[in-house]
């Protein structure tokens, strides 16, 4: 970063009260700017586009799509922004998943300003950042990324959330956006969101494939 550049980040985080605060703290310090805020990950994926942040704060447990899932589609409409995912959750595998979706590190919630804007600095010069309590855990989480860590011909559909594999079963009895998200009561642009993740991760270009490679899966 420059001498005199703030650095631009969009905060995303469902609770209200916790992102203004976030908000509040960021912009009294000068060497950040707040270009945008999301309540979720529509929104999210929404802003970034537009704004093009430096860094995008992100919250892991979000309703419908949480931020793990939400990362590749932030990373593909702001490829040149870092995600720094800041979150309650201790839970190694959320930490794992985190590192293999591409984010760039992983803070408590529970840390300090003065960590935070730390963290921040050190994430947009190209750095990796686990908070201290994560260290210990970071050991399993790498392994869980390694190919000598899993089996060697890792399950694509092992990389589908539990809400992705239950949109997964609805496109195979060929239900659209619209029934799908009447049938599990959510949100039509939700269900748009965790399609384009489902294909994506398994690597597939439509629907119909989509469809076929469930009808095909062993029940």
């Amino acid at each position: 970063m420059s001498a005199g550049r703030s650095i631009r980040v969009l905060v995303v985080d469902d609770h209200t009260l916790f992102r203004r605060g976030l908000i509040a703290l960021l912009a009294g310090d000068g060497r950040f700017e707040i270009v945008a805020e999301a309540g979720d990950a529509g929104e999210a994926q929404r802003r970034a586009a537009e704004t093009q942040p430096e860094v995008i704060l992100l919250d892991n447990h979000m309703p419908g799509v949480n931020g793990v899932d939400a990362l590749a589609g932030l990373r593909e409409v702001a490829p040149q922004a870092r995600v720094l995912m800041l979150t309650v959750s201790e839970d190694e595998r959320d930490l794992a998943a985190a590192l293999r979706g591409g984010a760039s590190g992983y803070l408590l919630k529970t840390a300090d300003s003065d960590d935070l804007a730390s963290a921040l600095l050190r994430t947009v010069a190209g750095e990796s950042v686990v908070s201290p309590q994560m260290t210990g855990k970071l050991v399993s989480a790498f392994q869980s990324l390694r190919p000598g860590g899993a089996p060697a011909e890792a399950d694509p559909i092992d990389g589908l959330s539990p809400r992705e594999r239950q949109i997964l079963e609805q496109i195979r009895r060929g239900a659209s956006n619209k029934e799908i998200a009447r049938t599990l009561d959510i949100a039509e642009p939700t269900v748009k969101i965790h399609v384009q993740h489902i294909l994506r991760k398994l690597n597939l270009s439509s629907r119909v494939q989509a469809a076929v490679y469930a009808a095909q899966r062993p029940a």
